[in-house]
Formats: structure tokens, C-alpha cells, sequence
């Protein structure tokens, strides 16, 4: 008897999601936008689908967005990130919390938002209830939603950074794939991983939001550590264990870490 065949996954599984990406918009739109990226005809054997999160992410963007042939950005003529910065006395950085839902992100978030405050800092916190009530309020928790609800939330909070702003995203972004989408949209010198890492055992006992008990019940599907994985941080920037400690202490953590990096010398 032959061995089950294992099934092949990319970070993204692209070719689905691909799929799914181009049954949205005509696909000779899709491939001429992408091809421009890649400075390559679509025709040409050099052309080929995105291989990357960085180019998926990219690629995700045009496959969702209007015709841009007559987009013309003006960037170049914008006051730079380093006036927003020499305005604020202080350099940009995205503080990306991820973990389980009930681990204390969004709590930690809210405290380490106050301290920044009356360190003289300007920040924005991003949380995931708060933005699926605008931004992202047309948006389920499918695959394909999910990375796109990430993706949107990166865009955002690259421009909170490009100005100056300390932004706090609070999102549980489940695996390791979509955090990388979220780190290449950003920027690798600006986003900071931090790891609210609360057992999941301690999260189910708090179940703030019952949200636990209707994943038991089967009310709720695909949750995040009950019916869908969370894949935690191999590499971390900052770890916060939250058992037998205060958000105070966790939110103080992470302000002593990282307000030397943002004060501007």
C-alpha cells in the first residue's frame, strides 16, 4: 500500500491564494501590473509568479486595487520621514504584538501607550477588534482575508512610521508567514516582533471576549490555538510572559528596551 502523499506547503500557499486573488480582477490587468514590478514583458520566459512574502505582498496589492495606469504618485515632492522626525524629536518604529487571543496584547499595548505619552512620545496603537470595525470591516477570517487583513494593517502602519509616529499593532497574525508580510511591508529596521507569550491554558482560563467556550462549543470556527494554529516567533525581538506579572511590568519591559532607539539624538 502507498504511503500518503504529504502535501506540499509554501509560506503563503501561494497558488491558492493566487487563485483566489485573480478571480477578483481580470487576470491580463493582474499580470501587466505584476510585470512592471518584475521590469520584464509578461510574455518572456524571465516572467514568473511571486516567490516571496515581500512579492506576494506586492502582488497581493495590485491584484486588489483599481486600474493604476493613470495613478501618479507624488511622493518625491512630500515632506521626508527625517522633517517628520526632526519635528517630533523622535525616530519611527512599528512594535508588532503578536500572540494568542486573551494574552494580554491589546492590555500591555494600552499601558505601554501611556508610558510612551508621559515619556514625551507620540504613538498610535492598532488593534485587531478596533480596525475590523472600520479599515477592515469588510473582511472575514478565511485564509485569503486574514492575509489581506494583515497586509492592510502594514500599509497603515507603514505610514503611522514614515511620519514619526511609534505605532503599536496588537494582532494575533497566527503564523510566521503572515508576521514576514507584515515585517517586509514595514521594513526590517522599523518593525519590532514582540511575543506576548501567554500559555494557552492561562488565555482559555481568562476568555475576556467567551470567545474560548464558543470555539469549544463549535460556534466559532477556525480559532486561533483551538480548531487553527498559532505558530509562535522563533526569534523574537522582545518575549513578555504575562504569568504572575502586570501589564505595568510587561508595558515598562518594553519601553526600557526600546525608548533608546526612539529618542532622536
Amino acid at each position: 500500500m502507498n504511503a500518503p502523499r504529504k502535501r506540499s506547503r509554501s509560506p503563503f500557499r501561494l497558488n491558492r491564494l493566487h487563485e483566489q486573488l485573480m478571480s477578483r480582477i481580470p487576470v491580463p490587468f493582474t499580470q501587466q501590473a505584476w510585470s512592471t514590478v518584475l521590469r520584464t514583458d509578461r510574455n518572456t520566459p524571465e516572467y514568473r509568479a511571486p516567490s516571496s512574502p515581500s512579492e506576494f505582498s506586492t502582488f497581493a496589492a495590485l491584484s486588489m486595487s483599481p486600474r493604476t495606469a493613470h495613478i501618479h504618485p507624488v511622493f518625491d515632492r512630500l515632506l521626508q520621514r527625517g522633517d517628520k522626525e526632526a519635528l517630533l524629536g523622535q525616530h519611527g518604529l512599528c512594535i508588532w504584538m503578536t500572540g494568542l487571543s486573551g494574552s494580554g496584547k491589546s492590555t500591555i499595548a494600552v499601558e505601554l501607550e501611556r508610558l510612551l505619552h508621559a515619556s514625551g512620545i507620540h504613538s498610535m496603537v492598532l488593534d485587531g477588534d478596533n480596525v475590523r470595525t472600520g479599515i477592515n470591516s469588510n473582511l472575514g477570517f478565511s485564509e485569503v482575508d486574514r492575509t489581506e487583513n494583515i497586509r492592510r494593517i502594514a500599509e497603515v502602519a507603514k505610514l503611522f512610521v514614515g511620519n514619526g509616529t511609534v505605532t503599536i499593532c496588537c494582532f494575533v497574525s497566527p503564523t510566521i508567514a503572515i508576521r514576514e508580510q507584515a515585517k517586509a511591508i514595514i521594513g526590517a529596521n522599523d518593525f519590532v516582533e514582540v511575543f506576548v507569550d501567554t500559555p494557552l491554558e492561562e488565555c482559555e482560563r481568562r476568555d475576556v471576549k467567551g470567545l474560548y467556550a464558543k470555539a469549544r462549543a463549535g460556534e466559532v470556527k477556525d480559532f486561533t490555538g483551538i480548531s487553527a494554529p498559532f505558530e509562535a516567533p522563533a526569534q523574537a525581538d522582545i518575549i513578555l510572559s504575562t504569568i504572575d506579572r502586570t501589564p505595568d511590568d510587561c508595558a515598562g519591559d518594553v519601553l526600557q528596551t526600546l525608548l533608546p532607539r526612539i529618542r532622536r539624538a
